[in-house]
Protein backbone atom coordinates (compact mmCIF):
# COMPACT_ATOMS: atom_id res chain seq x y z
CA UNK A 1 0.00 0.00 0.00
CA UNK A 2 1.16 3.48 -0.62
CA UNK A 3 2.77 5.40 2.44
CA UNK A 4 0.79 7.98 3.87
CA UNK A 5 2.26 11.25 3.97
CA UNK A 6 0.17 14.40 5.22
CA UNK A 7 2.88 16.74 6.07
CA UNK A 8 1.68 20.59 5.51
CA UNK A 9 -1.51 19.94 3.95
CA UNK A 10 -4.49 21.68 5.39
CA UNK A 11 -7.91 19.64 4.97
CA UNK A 12 -9.97 22.07 7.67
CA UNK A 13 -10.75 25.54 7.23
CA UNK A 14 -11.59 27.18 10.92
CA UNK A 15 -13.32 29.66 10.28
CA UNK A 16 -16.22 28.03 8.20
CA UNK A 17 -16.64 25.51 11.21
CA UNK A 18 -16.71 28.77 13.41
CA UNK A 19 -19.23 30.29 11.46
CA UNK A 20 -21.40 27.03 10.86
CA UNK A 21 -21.06 26.01 14.65
CA UNK A 22 -22.29 29.92 16.55
CA UNK A 23 -25.01 29.74 14.73
CA UNK A 24 -25.78 25.89 14.94
CA UNK A 25 -25.71 27.06 19.05
CA UNK A 26 -27.87 29.99 19.08
CA UNK A 27 -30.41 28.14 16.49
CA UNK A 28 -30.69 25.58 19.45
CA UNK A 29 -30.54 28.35 22.32
CA UNK A 30 -33.57 30.12 20.52
CA UNK A 31 -35.80 26.80 20.93
CA UNK A 32 -36.40 26.56 24.33
CA UNK A 33 -37.20 29.47 26.61
CA UNK A 34 -33.95 31.14 25.88
CA UNK A 35 -32.24 28.31 28.74
CA UNK A 36 -30.09 25.97 27.04
CA UNK A 37 -27.65 23.45 29.26
CA UNK A 38 -24.80 22.55 26.24
CA UNK A 39 -23.18 19.30 27.11
CA UNK A 40 -19.63 19.83 26.21
CA UNK A 41 -17.41 17.00 25.46
CA UNK A 42 -14.03 16.37 24.22
CA UNK A 43 -11.01 18.82 25.00
CA UNK A 44 -12.10 22.27 25.56
CA UNK A 45 -8.80 23.57 24.48
CA UNK A 46 -5.66 22.21 23.25
CA UNK A 47 -7.70 19.47 21.43
CA UNK A 48 -4.96 18.23 19.68
CA UNK A 49 -6.15 15.13 18.82
CA UNK A 50 -8.88 16.98 16.20
CA UNK A 51 -5.82 18.74 14.85
CA UNK A 52 -3.97 15.53 14.22
CA UNK A 53 -7.03 14.02 12.06
CA UNK A 54 -8.16 17.27 10.56
CA UNK A 55 -5.11 19.68 9.47
CA UNK A 56 -5.58 22.89 9.51
CA UNK A 57 -7.92 22.25 12.82
CA UNK A 58 -7.07 24.93 15.47
CA UNK A 59 -6.41 23.14 18.68
CA UNK A 60 -8.34 26.00 20.30
CA UNK A 61 -10.82 27.08 18.23
CA UNK A 62 -13.73 25.85 20.78
CA UNK A 63 -12.07 27.94 22.98
CA UNK A 64 -12.89 31.29 20.37
CA UNK A 65 -16.12 29.39 19.82
CA UNK A 66 -17.00 30.01 23.66
CA UNK A 67 -15.41 33.83 23.61
CA UNK A 68 -17.69 34.51 20.53
CA UNK A 69 -20.47 33.39 22.89
CA UNK A 70 -19.18 35.24 26.17
CA UNK A 71 -21.88 37.50 26.44
CA UNK A 72 -24.47 34.62 26.30
CA UNK A 73 -22.40 31.84 28.34
CA UNK A 74 -22.07 30.35 31.66
CA UNK A 75 -19.84 27.77 32.23
CA UNK A 76 -19.62 25.42 34.83
CA UNK A 77 -17.18 22.49 34.98
CA UNK A 78 -17.51 18.88 36.18
CA UNK A 79 -14.78 16.56 37.67
CA UNK A 80 -15.50 12.97 38.76
CA UNK A 81 -14.79 12.07 42.22
CA UNK A 82 -13.15 8.92 41.46
CA UNK A 83 -10.63 10.67 38.79
CA UNK A 84 -9.86 13.08 41.41
CA UNK A 85 -9.38 9.50 44.24
CA UNK A 86 -7.14 7.67 41.37
CA UNK A 87 -5.31 10.45 39.80
CA UNK A 88 -6.05 9.90 36.18
CA UNK A 89 -3.91 11.03 33.90
CA UNK A 90 -4.41 13.24 30.63
CA UNK A 91 -1.84 11.54 28.42
CA UNK A 92 -1.04 14.67 26.03
CA UNK A 93 -0.08 16.51 29.09
CA UNK A 94 1.09 14.18 31.47
CA UNK A 95 -1.15 15.58 34.29
CA UNK A 96 -3.89 14.57 36.35
CA UNK A 97 -7.33 14.92 35.87
CA UNK A 98 -7.87 17.68 38.65
CA UNK A 99 -4.45 18.97 37.84
CA UNK A 100 -6.34 19.59 33.99
CA UNK A 101 -9.36 21.29 35.97
CA UNK A 102 -7.63 24.03 37.96
CA UNK A 103 -5.41 24.73 34.37
CA UNK A 104 -8.21 24.54 32.54
CA UNK A 105 -10.05 27.29 34.83
CA UNK A 106 -6.41 29.37 34.15
CA UNK A 107 -7.20 29.23 30.31
CA UNK A 108 -10.94 30.00 30.61
CA UNK A 109 -9.77 32.72 32.32
CA UNK A 110 -6.84 34.02 29.85
CA UNK A 111 -9.73 34.30 27.23
CA UNK A 112 -11.99 36.32 29.44
CA UNK A 113 -14.03 33.56 30.42
CA UNK A 114 -15.23 33.14 33.65
CA UNK A 115 -16.29 29.33 35.28
CA UNK A 116 -19.72 29.97 37.14
CA UNK A 117 -18.94 26.47 39.19
CA UNK A 118 -17.10 23.39 39.71
CA UNK A 119 -19.39 20.53 40.50
CA UNK A 120 -17.35 17.11 42.13
CA UNK A 121 -20.20 14.12 40.91
CA UNK A 122 -20.38 11.06 42.53
CA UNK A 123 -18.88 12.31 45.47
CA UNK A 124 -18.73 9.71 48.13
CA UNK A 125 -16.38 12.21 50.68
CA UNK A 126 -13.09 10.83 49.04
CA UNK A 127 -10.22 12.16 50.98
CA UNK A 128 -9.04 13.83 47.54
CA UNK A 129 -11.73 14.96 46.10
CA UNK A 130 -12.18 16.69 49.33
CA UNK A 131 -8.95 17.97 49.60
CA UNK A 132 -9.70 19.70 45.74
CA UNK A 133 -12.87 21.01 46.92
CA UNK A 134 -11.15 23.06 49.91
CA UNK A 135 -8.58 24.04 47.65
CA UNK A 136 -10.56 25.38 44.89
CA UNK A 137 -13.17 27.16 47.33
CA UNK A 138 -9.93 28.59 49.11
CA UNK A 139 -9.55 30.36 46.26
CA UNK A 140 -12.87 31.84 45.42
CA UNK A 141 -14.31 29.41 43.31
CA UNK A 142 -18.02 28.11 43.75
CA UNK A 143 -17.47 24.36 44.33
CA UNK A 144 -20.57 21.93 44.33
CA UNK A 145 -20.81 18.15 45.24
CA UNK A 146 -23.49 15.53 43.54
CA UNK A 147 -23.99 12.38 44.74
CA UNK A 148 -24.67 9.15 42.60
CA UNK A 149 -28.12 9.54 41.74
CA UNK A 150 -30.56 7.52 43.10
CA UNK A 151 -32.39 5.11 40.51
CA UNK A 152 -30.24 6.08 38.04
CA UNK A 153 -30.85 4.62 34.78
CA UNK A 154 -34.11 2.22 35.18
CA UNK A 155 -36.37 3.94 37.89
CA UNK A 156 -37.35 7.15 35.88
CA UNK A 157 -39.93 7.85 38.87
CA UNK A 158 -36.97 8.11 41.21
CA UNK A 159 -34.69 9.85 39.30
CA UNK A 160 -36.64 12.75 38.53
CA UNK A 161 -37.75 13.66 41.85
CA UNK A 162 -36.60 15.73 44.95
CA UNK A 163 -34.90 12.25 45.78
CA UNK A 164 -33.13 12.21 42.80
CA UNK A 165 -31.77 14.97 40.70
CA UNK A 166 -33.35 17.43 43.10
CA UNK A 167 -31.72 16.48 45.64
CA UNK A 168 -28.12 18.38 44.34
CA UNK A 169 -27.74 21.62 45.12
CA UNK A 170 -29.21 24.35 42.34
CA UNK A 171 -26.50 26.12 40.52
CA UNK A 172 -27.22 29.61 40.09
CA UNK A 173 -26.42 30.60 36.57
CA UNK A 174 -27.02 34.39 34.62
CA UNK A 175 -27.11 33.51 31.05
CA UNK A 176 -29.41 31.91 28.14
CA UNK A 177 -26.62 29.39 27.23
CA UNK A 178 -25.12 27.21 30.35
CA UNK A 179 -21.81 25.19 28.80
CA UNK A 180 -21.32 22.06 31.00
CA UNK A 181 -17.70 20.51 30.26
CA UNK A 182 -15.18 18.68 32.00
CA UNK A 183 -11.57 17.06 31.91
CA UNK A 184 -12.47 13.23 30.31
CA UNK A 185 -15.14 10.93 30.00
CA UNK A 186 -17.66 10.09 32.74
CA UNK A 187 -17.27 13.55 34.08
CA UNK A 188 -20.77 13.88 35.17
CA UNK A 189 -21.82 16.29 32.88
CA UNK A 190 -25.19 14.91 31.59
CA UNK A 191 -26.27 14.53 35.06
CA UNK A 192 -25.29 17.78 35.96
CA UNK A 193 -27.16 19.13 32.89
CA UNK A 194 -30.10 16.80 33.93
CA UNK A 195 -30.25 18.08 37.42
CA UNK A 196 -30.26 21.88 36.43
CA UNK A 197 -33.09 21.45 34.07
CA UNK A 198 -34.86 19.42 37.16
CA UNK A 199 -34.54 22.65 38.90
CA UNK A 200 -35.17 25.13 36.06
CA UNK A 201 -38.95 23.52 35.56
CA UNK A 202 -39.28 23.58 39.48
CA UNK A 203 -38.90 26.85 38.70
CA UNK A 204 -40.94 27.57 35.90
CA UNK A 205 -38.35 27.98 33.29
CA UNK A 206 -38.93 26.11 29.77
CA UNK A 207 -35.43 25.09 29.73
CA UNK A 208 -33.61 22.65 26.85
CA UNK A 209 -30.23 19.98 26.54
CA UNK A 210 -28.08 19.58 23.48
CA UNK A 211 -25.16 17.11 23.20
CA UNK A 212 -21.63 18.96 21.59
CA UNK A 213 -19.50 16.55 20.72
CA UNK A 214 -16.76 17.00 17.95
CA UNK A 215 -16.34 13.05 17.33
CA UNK A 216 -17.63 10.84 16.23
CA UNK A 217 -18.70 12.91 12.84
CA UNK A 218 -22.30 11.92 11.89
CA UNK A 219 -22.45 12.71 8.91
CA UNK A 220 -19.39 10.78 7.12
CA UNK A 221 -19.56 7.22 6.78
CA UNK A 222 -19.42 5.03 9.87
CA UNK A 223 -16.08 3.61 8.33
CA UNK A 224 -14.43 7.18 7.44
CA UNK A 225 -11.05 6.80 8.94
CA UNK A 226 -11.67 9.71 11.02
CA UNK A 227 -14.18 8.19 12.51
CA UNK A 228 -12.17 5.17 13.22
CA UNK A 229 -9.42 7.07 14.44
CA UNK A 230 -12.05 8.16 17.54
CA UNK A 231 -12.52 4.18 18.17
CA UNK A 232 -9.13 4.03 18.31
CA UNK A 233 -9.10 6.72 20.73
CA UNK A 234 -11.61 5.55 23.13
CA UNK A 235 -10.44 1.52 22.91
CA UNK A 236 -9.13 1.35 26.32
CA UNK A 237 -13.11 2.67 27.10
CA UNK A 238 -14.35 0.03 24.27
CA UNK A 239 -16.32 2.77 22.45
CA UNK A 240 -17.35 2.15 19.12
CA UNK A 241 -19.20 3.48 16.54
CA UNK A 242 -22.65 2.32 15.27
CA UNK A 243 -25.39 4.03 13.21
CA UNK A 244 -27.81 5.80 14.93
CA UNK A 245 -30.77 3.14 14.46
CA UNK A 246 -33.47 5.87 16.20
CA UNK A 247 -32.21 8.25 13.52
CA UNK A 248 -32.57 5.98 10.74
CA UNK A 249 -36.43 4.93 11.65
CA UNK A 250 -37.59 8.66 12.44
CA UNK A 251 -35.66 10.02 9.44
CA UNK A 252 -34.56 7.83 6.76
CA UNK A 253 -31.12 9.18 7.30
CA UNK A 254 -28.02 7.27 8.32
CA UNK A 255 -25.67 9.04 10.27
CA UNK A 256 -23.23 7.99 12.79
CA UNK A 257 -23.09 8.03 16.50
CA UNK A 258 -21.32 6.28 19.15
CA UNK A 259 -22.39 3.12 21.58
CA UNK A 260 -23.19 5.06 24.69
CA UNK A 261 -24.89 7.58 23.18
CA UNK A 262 -27.75 5.29 21.28
CA UNK A 263 -27.48 2.57 24.54
CA UNK A 264 -28.63 5.00 27.04
CA UNK A 265 -30.97 7.40 24.37
CA UNK A 266 -34.50 5.63 25.31
CA UNK A 267 -33.39 6.21 29.43
CA UNK A 268 -33.04 9.79 28.65
CA UNK A 269 -35.76 10.37 26.08
CA UNK A 270 -37.87 9.50 28.73
CA UNK A 271 -35.76 11.42 31.80
CA UNK A 272 -36.46 14.53 29.44
CA UNK A 273 -39.94 14.12 28.80
CA UNK A 274 -40.84 12.78 33.05
CA UNK A 275 -38.58 16.35 33.47
CA UNK A 276 -40.51 18.53 31.06
CA UNK A 277 -43.99 16.64 30.78
CA UNK A 278 -44.35 16.80 27.35
CA UNK A 279 -43.04 14.54 24.16
CA UNK A 280 -39.52 15.07 23.30
CA UNK A 281 -38.38 16.80 20.88
CA UNK A 282 -35.60 14.64 20.25
CA UNK A 283 -36.50 11.76 18.19
CA UNK A 284 -32.52 10.44 18.27
CA UNK A 285 -28.78 10.87 19.62
CA UNK A 286 -28.27 12.93 16.38
CA UNK A 287 -31.32 15.67 16.84
CA UNK A 288 -29.57 16.03 20.24
CA UNK A 289 -26.28 17.19 18.99
CA UNK A 290 -25.17 20.27 17.59
CA UNK A 291 -21.78 19.48 15.90
CA UNK A 292 -20.66 20.98 12.29
CA UNK A 293 -17.22 19.72 12.17
CA UNK A 294 -18.25 17.60 9.43
CA UNK A 295 -18.76 20.96 7.47
CA UNK A 296 -15.34 22.31 8.02
CA UNK A 297 -14.01 19.51 6.09
CA UNK A 298 -12.52 20.61 2.89
CA UNK A 299 -10.51 18.26 1.46
CA UNK A 300 -11.30 14.67 2.36
CA UNK A 301 -8.23 12.71 1.22
CA UNK A 302 -5.50 14.76 3.41
CA UNK A 303 -8.00 14.52 6.92
CA UNK A 304 -8.33 10.39 5.47
CA UNK A 305 -4.54 10.33 5.56
CA UNK A 306 -3.80 12.16 8.65
CA UNK A 307 -6.56 10.32 10.52
CA UNK A 308 -4.95 6.92 9.69
CA UNK A 309 -1.96 8.07 11.20
CA UNK A 310 -3.60 9.10 14.35
CA UNK A 311 -4.76 5.48 14.16
CA UNK A 312 -1.43 4.24 13.77
CA UNK A 313 0.33 6.68 16.76
CA UNK A 314 -2.43 5.13 19.06
CA UNK A 315 -1.63 1.60 18.39
CA UNK A 316 2.14 2.70 19.58
CA UNK A 317 0.58 4.19 22.75
CA UNK A 318 -1.83 1.23 23.74
CA UNK A 319 1.36 -0.98 23.29
CA UNK A 320 3.45 1.06 25.41
CA UNK A 321 0.66 1.60 28.08
CA UNK A 322 0.07 -2.13 28.21
CA UNK A 323 3.62 -2.98 29.15
CA UNK A 324 3.70 -0.81 31.39
CA UNK A 325 0.40 -2.20 32.94
CA UNK A 326 -1.76 0.80 32.17
CA UNK A 327 -4.53 -0.53 29.72
CA UNK A 328 -5.07 -4.50 28.77
CA UNK A 329 -4.19 -6.78 25.80
CA UNK A 330 -7.93 -6.09 24.69
CA UNK A 331 -7.41 -2.86 24.24
CA UNK A 332 -4.37 -3.27 22.09
CA UNK A 333 -5.62 -5.97 19.90
CA UNK A 334 -9.33 -3.35 19.32
CA UNK A 335 -6.68 -1.30 17.40
CA UNK A 336 -5.20 -3.95 15.26
CA UNK A 337 -8.14 -5.07 14.24
CA UNK A 338 -8.94 -1.19 13.18
CA UNK A 339 -6.06 -1.01 11.29
CA UNK A 340 -6.81 -4.40 9.48
CA UNK A 341 -9.75 -3.04 8.85
CA UNK A 342 -8.48 -0.16 6.86
CA UNK A 343 -5.63 -2.47 5.54
CA UNK A 344 -3.20 0.06 7.24
CA UNK A 345 0.66 -0.94 8.67
CA UNK A 346 2.54 0.05 11.56
CA UNK A 347 5.73 0.90 8.94
CA UNK A 348 3.22 3.26 7.22
CA UNK A 349 4.37 5.61 9.96
CA UNK A 350 7.65 6.84 7.74
CA UNK A 351 9.74 7.45 10.78
CA UNK A 352 9.54 4.08 12.17
CA UNK A 353 11.98 2.03 10.21
CA UNK A 354 14.52 4.93 10.11
CA UNK A 355 14.51 5.17 14.01
CA UNK A 356 14.75 0.98 14.25
CA UNK A 357 18.08 1.20 11.84
CA UNK A 358 19.15 3.76 13.72
CA UNK A 359 18.95 1.83 17.15
CA UNK A 360 20.16 -1.09 15.13
CA UNK A 361 23.82 1.26 13.85
CA UNK A 362 23.53 1.72 17.25
CA UNK A 363 23.41 -1.63 18.41
CA UNK A 364 26.59 -2.46 15.48
CA UNK A 365 28.88 0.59 16.75
CA UNK A 366 28.81 -0.60 20.07
CA UNK A 367 28.81 -4.15 20.45
CA UNK A 368 30.75 -5.73 23.34
CA UNK A 369 29.49 -3.46 25.37
CA UNK A 370 26.24 -3.68 27.85
CA UNK A 371 23.40 -1.59 27.95
CA UNK A 372 20.66 -0.64 25.79
CA UNK A 373 20.91 1.01 22.62
CA UNK A 374 17.95 3.22 21.71
CA UNK A 375 17.28 4.69 18.51
CA UNK A 376 15.08 7.60 17.57
CA UNK A 377 13.73 9.90 14.07
CA UNK A 378 12.20 12.95 13.01
CA UNK A 379 10.17 14.15 10.36
CA UNK A 380 10.94 17.34 9.20
CA UNK A 381 8.23 19.60 7.44
CA UNK A 382 9.80 19.40 4.11
CA UNK A 383 9.72 15.47 4.58
CA UNK A 384 13.18 14.63 5.12
CA UNK A 385 14.01 12.24 7.96
CA UNK A 386 17.01 13.00 10.73
CA UNK A 387 17.94 10.43 13.30
CA UNK A 388 19.16 10.41 16.32
CA UNK A 389 20.91 7.14 19.17
CA UNK A 390 22.22 6.86 22.64
CA UNK A 391 25.55 7.56 23.54
CA UNK A 392 27.45 7.84 27.05
CA UNK A 393 26.91 11.80 26.68
CA UNK A 394 23.32 12.11 25.31
CA UNK A 395 20.32 10.30 24.80
CA UNK A 396 18.32 9.67 21.73
CA UNK A 397 16.16 12.01 22.05
CA UNK A 398 18.72 14.79 22.84
CA UNK A 399 21.14 13.75 19.93
CA UNK A 400 17.56 13.32 17.27
CA UNK A 401 16.77 17.07 18.54
CA UNK A 402 20.23 18.14 18.31
CA UNK A 403 20.65 17.12 14.95
CA UNK A 404 17.30 17.87 13.66
CA UNK A 405 17.62 21.72 14.52
CA UNK A 406 21.26 21.42 12.50
CA UNK A 407 19.90 20.45 9.95
CA UNK A 408 17.52 23.04 9.59
CA UNK A 409 19.52 25.82 10.60
CA UNK A 410 22.24 24.27 8.15
CA UNK A 411 25.04 23.71 10.86
CA UNK A 412 27.55 21.65 10.02
CA UNK A 413 28.06 18.67 12.28
CA UNK A 414 31.36 19.11 13.46
CA UNK A 415 30.61 21.87 15.26
CA UNK A 416 29.42 21.55 18.90
CA UNK A 417 26.48 23.07 20.07
CA UNK A 418 27.51 22.35 23.89
CA UNK A 419 30.85 22.40 24.49
CA UNK A 420 32.95 19.36 26.13
CA UNK A 421 33.17 21.82 29.51
CA UNK A 422 29.29 22.07 29.47
CA UNK A 423 28.64 18.36 29.02
CA UNK A 424 31.70 17.45 31.76
CA UNK A 425 30.15 19.75 34.59
CA UNK A 426 27.08 18.59 34.10
CA UNK A 427 28.03 14.74 34.23
CA UNK A 428 30.32 15.41 37.18
CA UNK A 429 27.30 17.16 38.77
CA UNK A 430 24.95 14.48 38.21
CA UNK A 431 27.68 11.58 39.30
CA UNK A 432 29.87 13.19 42.56
CA UNK A 433 26.81 15.26 44.17
CA UNK A 434 23.78 14.11 42.69
CA UNK A 435 24.91 10.44 42.80
CA UNK A 436 23.09 9.62 39.94
CA UNK A 437 23.28 6.29 38.01
CA UNK A 438 23.81 7.50 34.36
CA UNK A 439 25.27 10.97 33.68
CA UNK A 440 24.48 10.95 29.80
CA UNK A 441 21.81 14.46 29.04
CA UNK A 442 18.17 13.49 28.70
CA UNK A 443 16.47 16.01 26.53
CA UNK A 444 15.12 18.04 29.32
CA UNK A 445 18.84 18.59 31.18
CA UNK A 446 20.13 19.23 27.31
CA UNK A 447 17.27 21.91 26.50
CA UNK A 448 18.63 24.01 29.83
CA UNK A 449 22.72 23.15 28.84
CA UNK A 450 21.33 24.52 25.26
CA UNK A 451 20.33 27.97 26.61
CA UNK A 452 23.35 28.36 28.84
CA UNK A 453 25.41 27.50 26.03
CA UNK A 454 23.51 30.06 23.51
CA UNK A 455 24.28 33.01 25.85
CA UNK A 456 28.41 32.27 24.23
CA UNK A 457 28.11 30.01 21.16
CA UNK A 458 26.18 31.72 18.33
CA UNK A 459 25.91 28.39 16.68
CA UNK A 460 23.65 27.42 19.30
CA UNK A 461 21.89 30.59 19.87
CA UNK A 462 21.13 29.91 15.94
CA UNK A 463 20.25 26.33 16.50
CA UNK A 464 18.09 27.10 20.00
CA UNK A 465 15.97 29.58 17.96
CA UNK A 466 15.01 26.92 15.01
CA UNK A 467 13.59 24.54 17.95
CA UNK A 468 10.06 25.78 17.45
CA UNK A 469 10.06 24.77 13.81
CA UNK A 470 9.89 21.08 15.26
CA UNK A 471 6.20 21.32 16.03
CA UNK A 472 3.85 19.33 14.75
CA UNK A 473 6.81 17.14 13.38
CA UNK A 474 6.57 13.48 13.76
CA UNK A 475 8.92 11.48 15.86
CA UNK A 476 9.56 7.81 16.48
CA UNK A 477 11.89 6.24 19.63
CA UNK A 478 12.97 2.32 19.60
CA UNK A 479 12.36 2.64 23.79
CA UNK A 480 10.19 4.23 25.58
CA UNK A 481 11.46 8.11 26.79
CA UNK A 482 12.28 8.69 29.71
CA UNK A 483 10.16 10.91 31.91
CA UNK A 484 12.79 13.89 31.16
CA UNK A 485 12.90 12.99 27.58
CA UNK A 486 9.30 12.60 27.15
CA UNK A 487 8.61 16.09 29.03
CA UNK A 488 11.03 17.63 26.89
CA UNK A 489 9.06 16.05 23.42
CA UNK A 490 5.89 17.08 24.97
CA UNK A 491 7.00 20.54 25.29
CA UNK A 492 8.53 20.88 21.60
CA UNK A 493 4.62 20.09 20.62
CA UNK A 494 6.11 17.20 18.41
CA UNK A 495 4.01 13.95 17.49
CA UNK A 496 5.70 11.35 19.49
CA UNK A 497 5.60 7.07 19.65
CA UNK A 498 7.61 4.79 20.77
CA UNK A 499 8.38 0.75 20.37
CA UNK A 500 7.07 -0.97 23.71
CA UNK A 501 10.45 -1.38 24.99
CA UNK A 502 12.31 0.04 28.18
CA UNK A 503 15.35 1.85 27.97
CA UNK A 504 16.75 0.31 31.08
CA UNK A 505 17.11 -2.95 32.50
CA UNK A 506 16.20 -1.40 36.02
CA UNK A 507 12.42 -1.64 37.14
CA UNK A 508 12.93 1.86 38.83
CA UNK A 509 13.99 5.47 36.86
CA UNK A 510 14.61 8.21 39.23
Amino acid sequence: MQKIVVGNKVGFDNEKYLQEQTKAILERVERFDNKLYLEFGGKIIFDYHASRILPGFDPSVKMRLLKQLKDKADIILCIYSGDIERRKIRADFGITYDVDALRLIDDLREWGLKVQAVVITRFEEQPAARIFKNKLERRGVRVYTHRFTKGYPTDVDLIVSDQGYGANTYIETENPLVVVTGPGPGSGKLATCLSQLYHEYKRGIKAGYAKFETFPIWNIPLKHPVNVAYEAATADLRDFNLIDSFHLEAYGQSTVNYNRDVEIFPVLKRILEKITGSESMYKSPTDMGVNRAGFGIVNDQIVQEAAKQEIIRRFFRYNCEYVMGFVDKGTVERVEILMEELDIKADDRRVVAKARQASEEARQKGKGHEGVFCGAAIELTDGSIVTGKNSSLMHAASSLIFNAIKRIADIPDKIHLLSPNIIDSIAALKKDILTSKTVSLDLEETLIALSISAATNPSAQIAMQHLKDLNGCEVHMTHIPTPGDEAGLRKLGVNLTSDPNFSSKSLFLG
